[in-house]
């Protein structure tokens, strides 16, 4: 193998899809970090562990031979709405601190560390913001643990450089940063599309058209999503493309949309009407709908999936509330050369489409 990555996070929205993506090239050996045990095979093994933990980590990643690259996934909420997310500073760089020091203390073949941070980077999720957002605007105020985590990072960097008692110390980093990923992993709170399978499904059982839940202002506004196949082809890219060296990029589709002109796509693909915006509170209101979606798995002989597990409630009314324009730039990715793009609509046929098939909706 030409390269051994430890992907921090690897049953999560973008882990999992880092992990495949990796998997698919013979150049690469991979070992998946995540607080359950993953299905280890051939050219995958996983590991269960406490990323809080800093002794066991650091004892467990020590153990690990030849670690070439990091890609840093990981993720801890916290109880509320999603927005509020960004001022879990402490967990969220601690955990980071333990993952990346245990590497580069260790493996002198660390060569990248590829840290996931996203654009709440930008105050994206307080409010309306210059667009599109480029990775040289300013910060806004903080709490924002991606703050935390690159500052930390980039220090222990350049400290590394000097530090004999570090046994990787030419490595550098790469920070990438999506907009809402689109993908599906049981258990993440930051999956977009189980929020409209799951509702759209609910829906038609109720006999009820398909109204987006949001409201009226982010019916109309600009938005981009990140469809996370989309994401692993960037982390690959990051992981090897030298002119990426100590740098930050939007990875995105590469389009933008307006829910008003998609959801009647969305709606096509459950075979149902579609109808004007009804604001509702989806984490007020569809969590007592939980029986009725146990009925439906048992009808249509679906998966076995928790009802919590499933869907992410607060990470749709963040989502469906952003009633501003949410844009960032992905130039800068693209004269670094990641040029691959997605339509986003296509995307979301495509998700919707196949949670479908593989029986986890109706």
């Amino acid at each position: 193998m030409a390269y051994k990555a430890i992907v921090v996070g690897a049953l999560g929205v973008i882990g999992r899809y880092i992990v495949e993506r990796l998997e698919q090239d013979p150049d690469w050996e991979v070992i998946g970090i995540s607080r359950r045990q993953g299905p280890s095979r051939q050219r995958v093994q996983y590991l269960a562990l406490d990323l809080l933990d800093a002794e066991s980590c650091e004892r467990r990643i020590a153990a690990i031979d030849g670690i070439t690259h990091v890609f840093y996934a990981a993720f801890q909420p916290t109880p509320g709405p999603a927005a509020g997310y960004a001022s879990n500073i402490d967990a969220n760089r601690n955990m980071l601190v333990n993952a990346v020091s245990a590497v580069a203390t260790h493996h002198a073949s660390l060569q990248r560390v590829i840290l996931v941070t996203g654009t709440k980077y930008y105050g994206i999720h307080l409010g309306p913001i210059k667009t599109p957002a480029r990775e040289t605007d300013s910060r806004h105020i903080p709490p924002n643990y991606y703050f935390d985590q690159i500052d930390w990072l980039m220090a222990y960097q350049a400290n590394a450089l000097s530090d004999a008692s570090i046994a990787a110390r030419s490595w550098d980093w790469v920070e990438l940063r999506p907009q809402t990923l689109c993908g599906f992993a049981p258990g993440t709170a930051m999956s977009l599309v189980p929020v409209i399978a799951v509702y759209a499904a609910l829906s038609k059982d109720l006999g009820l058209a398909l109204r987006f839940p949001g409201k009226h202002g982010a019916w109309t506004s600009l938005y981009q999503v990140t469809d996370s196949s989309h994401f692993a082809e960037a982390a690959l890219w990051a992981a090897l493309e030298e002119r990426a060296s100590n740098q930050a990029f939007n990875i995105t589709n590469g389009d933008y949309f307006r829910w008003c002109n998609i959801w009647p796509s969305i709606a096509r693909v459950f075979d149902m009407p579609w109808d004007q915006p009804q604001t509702i509170s989806l984490s007020q209101q569809m969590p007592a709908l939980k029986s009725r979606w146990e009925a439906l798995q048992q009808r249509y002989d679906l998966q076995k999936i928790d009802f919590e597990a499933l869907v992410a409630w607060p990470f749709g009314d963040y989502v469906f509330g952003s009633d501003w324009d949410v844009m960032t730039s992905t130039t800068k990715a693209r004269q670094f050369g990641f040029h691959a793009v997605v339509d986003s609509e296509q995307m979301f046929i495509d998700l919707l489409g196949a949670f479908r098939r593989e029986r986890i909706t109706p």
